[in-house]
């Protein structure tokens, strides 16, 4: 299954309390923090919700 690598770009600070809680879900903590996760539905809607703050890569 394809994996996106998702890197936070931007600050959190001054978003609203729900995207705060989405970044954390996605296990990004702080600026330039990456993870990869699978290409799922559950992970494309969170990413949605935040993209704005993130950019997202397809990771082979």
């Amino acid at each position: 299954m394809a994996q996106l690598k998702i890197t936070q770009t931007k600050s959190y600070i001054g978003s609203k309390q729900n995207h705060r809680d989405t970044l954390r879900s996605l296990g990004l903590k702080r600026l330039h923090d990456s993870v990869v996760k699978e290409d799922r539905p559950e992970i494309r809607g969170m990413v949605h919700t935040v993209r704005h703050l993130v950019t997202v890569e397809e990771v082979d």
